[in-house]
């Protein structure tokens, strides 16, 4: 690629401010371990999103402790956590909070507004393609919007705002297939995948036995919104704006820059918002792991996670067994080579 701009440089006291959250995030995957074995991936993904105010969806069968993990980040962060559990009869109300008639000792009576579970800093919505499409609807406001509405008014969510969404992808019997403009909306995609061995020997050693430790706090929410703030702060060079763009553009089969090999495989691929996460996780990956400036490696590694959900697969695809994953990872093998 030519040469690119240099970027501007931080602050003084972003330099300094990157250098605590290395080290927050560093003692946070410290407090995790000692009742989540393995997972690493997953933790970082989850904490990319976090910082870069993010919403995630799981992808994982049952059993791999996805709902411990996100209940126990919320408590080394000292932020408020709600599970709401996803069913058929699922409505809207059960989710954002009714008007409640109540009698006001005066004689009188008014309609008060009882708040609903996603009114908290993290939302864990379990299995959310079993509940119907009007309440997908309500939560996908309160993802995009950080606000719902009930009866005409308007309440805002104060942030942090984090939902974290999980699918079980092997029963699909009796479920309502998320649309693509609310799977858009999830800046990751994260696959939760079997331990390994040692990892699964561990797990059979420490939760059979006495009761799991409580975690220490490690941030404040509002460390959080000061951190998520000091993300978009992060550098980037031209050439990592180049390369996002580039790799999207890629993945779309109608465009003069797609390969030929992945036109009979995609028959849609991702828009622009993908190009706004890849540049956003990469920020937060970066700062993470205390780099003061994006490289390509940060935008390497979240690729998957933010692509896999925005193609749409053919037939031909399908029937031979070609995940997204495999899609996107020759994609920046070839577009990392010739840069």
């Amino acid at each position: 690629m030519p040469d690119s701009p240099a970027p501007a440089t931080l602050q003084e006291d972003d330099v300094a401010a990157i250098d605590r959250l290395r080290t927050a995030y560093a003692d946070l995957r410290g407090e995790l371990s000692k009742v989540i074995v393995g997972q690493d991936a997953v933790i970082e993904q989850l904490a990319i999103c976090l910082f870069a105010r993010g919403h995630a969806l799981l992808m994982g069968v049952p059993g791999l402790a996805k709902t411990l993990l996100v209940s126990r980040l919320a408590e080394t962060m000292s932020l408020s956590f709600s599970r709401i559990q996803f069913t058929p009869d699922l409505m809207p109300m059960d989710i954002t909070g009714t008007e409640i008639l109540q009698d006001t000792g005066t004689g009188r009576r008014e309609f008060e507004f009882a708040k609903g579970p996603v009114f908290a800093n993290i939302v864990l919505a379990d299995e959310i393609n079993r509940a119907p499409s009007k309440t997908q609807a309500a939560m996908l406001e309160a993802m995009q919007e950080h606000r719902v509405t009930v009866a005409g008014h308007s309440f805002d969510l104060h942030p942090p705002f984090f939902v974290l969404a999980t699918q079980n992808p092997i029963e699909q019997e009796g479920t309502y297939p998320l649309p693509e403009a609310q799977l858009d909306r999830f800046m990751f995609m994260i696959g939760v995948d079997y331990p390994s061995r040692e990892e699964e020997l561990e797990i059979a050693r420490t939760t059979t036995g006495e009761t799991p430790p409580r975690l220490k706090s490690i941030l404040t929410g509002e460390e959080v919104i000061r951190f998520q703030q000091l993300v978009r702060r992060v550098p980037v060079p031209d050439h990592i704006y180049q390369l996002a763009v580039d790799l999207v553009r890629r993945t779309r089969p109608d465009e003069g820059e797609s390969p030929d090999w992945l036109k009979p495989l995609i028959g849609w691929g991702a828009g622009p918002r993908a190009v706004q996460y890849l540049i956003l996780g990469a920020r937060a990956r970066a700062a993470l792991q205390g780099s003061y400036m994006v490289r390509q490696e940060d935008l390497v590694e979240i690729a998957s996670p933010v692509l896999r959900h925005r193609l749409i697969k053919t037939f031909t695809a399908e029937s031979e067994g070609i995940t997204a994953r495999s899609v996107i990872a020759r994609l920046v093998e070839e577009i990392t080579k010739e840069g």
